[in-house]
């Protein structure tokens, strides 16, 4: 039986045409591709793809109704609509760190204006004014503060002190954003990987226009530059079996040697042979290309066929996490941490054995719980606040 691969997509031209154009040919009849065709969307039904490539659905909200069904129906949708409607860059951050990744001190910020259909009652929780002094001691100037979701550089932010950020964080509006430590790299990698297992390492540099970026070369050298290369290809097929993504974008920032996760939520990276150039254009057609036809034809009808991360499969399994925390502090919490203090002698101490108590029938009232006292305020220095959000 011929299985078929459908790719979705919008405004891009090159990509999704040579992706058909080299499944076609390596699929030699038992695999074929075409532009998915969507003239109706009824519930519960199969409509006879093996592997939905998916470009575009961040920007379709139909779309990506109609690819949760596709796969809820047995099709290899790439990548995974449920993981992908729920993922945002701060999770990413947070899931980094617990897997040992490291990544740039990050705070969440709330947006500036109230979302719709919100009040002042909708924010009681929140304290005003925030703890920006701690937030500004944390992250350091200069920052970037960019959206805790979405991607394509779109309202980021490169701000020298609070007064500039302030003024930024009024043009966010509903935004919800982040504040990130500057990390001033070395070299810089964009990285993308397929279907968890392929890596194909591209210098990159985000401070030159978008037709530049891809023509960098790398400073490493010698036995330094294999370590980093090794290590910027462990922890992208790491991140990428975390979330679940057969295909993606990881972008590493490197200070003295060390990769820091900058941005790895992009499921429908660029792959535009104008922007990425000839080289690293045909790696990702043929090997997308590929992977789609393994996909095809590992698909088993009527059964979950979409990837999901190793994140969510542990958590559903109460599998334990085995990577190491990685502790971001500043520098005067680090140099508190450093001061190493004596391990004591552990006294060992003969326990009695606790006899079971009889069982009453009647269990006297508890005693009503001593309020807790407030925790006093520490004394906080003079910042400027920002406006409260707006409707």
């Amino acid at each position: 039986m011929v299985k078929k691969v459908g790719i979705l997509f919008g405004m891009e031209d090159t990509y999704p045409w040579a992706f058909i154009d080299k499944v076609n040919e390596l699929g030699k009849g038992e695999v074929i591709a075409e532009a998915l065709q969507i003239d109706k969307v009824q519930q519960g039904i199969d409509y006879g793809y093996s592997v939905i490539f998916d470009r575009i659905s961040q920007e379709v909200p139909f779309y990506r109704a109609y690819l949760k069904n596709a796969s809820l129906m047995g099709t290899a949708v790439i990548n995974n609509p449920f993981w992908w409607s729920a993922d945002e860059k701060f999770f990413n951050n947070c899931l980094s760190m617990e897997m040992g990744i490291p990544v740039p001190k990050t705070v969440l910020l709330p947006s500036n204006a109230r979302p719709d259909n919100t009040s002042e009652k909708s924010f009681r929780n929140l304290k005003g004014p925030l703890d920006w002094e701690y937030m500004f001691d944390y992250i350091g100037f200069p920052a970037y503060m960019k959206p805790h979701d979405g991607g394509g550089w779109k309202s980021v932010y490169r701000v020298e002190n609070s007064e500039q950020l302030f003024e930024a964080h009024k043009e966010t509006e509903q935004l919800v954003m982040m504040l990130q430590e500057e990390i001033v790299f070395d070299d810089y990698f964009r990285v993308y990987c397929l279907g968890q297992k392929y890596v194909h390492i591209m210098p990159y540099d985000p401070r030159k226009p978008f037709h530049e970026r891809y023509v960098s070369d790398i400073k490493a050298t010698g036995e330094a530059r294999k370590k980093l290369l090794k290590t910027v290809h462990d922890y992208t097929l790491k991140l990428n079996q975390a979330l679940g993504y057969d295909f993606n974008t990881v972008e590493f920032a490197i200070r003295d040697g060390v990769p820091y996760a900058i941005d790895f939520c992009n499921p429908a990276p660029d792959a535009d042979i104008q922007s990425v150039g000839q080289e690293n254009f045909d790696w990702i057609v043929e090997h997308s290309a590929k992977y789609a036809i393994e996909k095809a034809k590992a698909h088993k009808p009527g059964q979950n066929n979409t990837s999901w991360g190793g994140f969510l499969r542990n958590s559903i399994d109460s599998a334990t996490r085995k990577a190491g925390k990685v502790n971001l502090k500043t520098a005067a919490e680090a140099k508190k941490t450093a001061v190493k203090t004596p391990i004591a002698k552990k006294k060992v101490v003969k326990t009695a054995t606790i006899k079971k108590a009889p069982v009453v029938k009647k269990t006297a009232q508890a005693k009503k719980a001593a309020p807790v006292k407030k925790a006093v305020a520490t004394k906080k220095v003079a910042v400027k606040k920002t406006p409260k959000p707006k409707k």
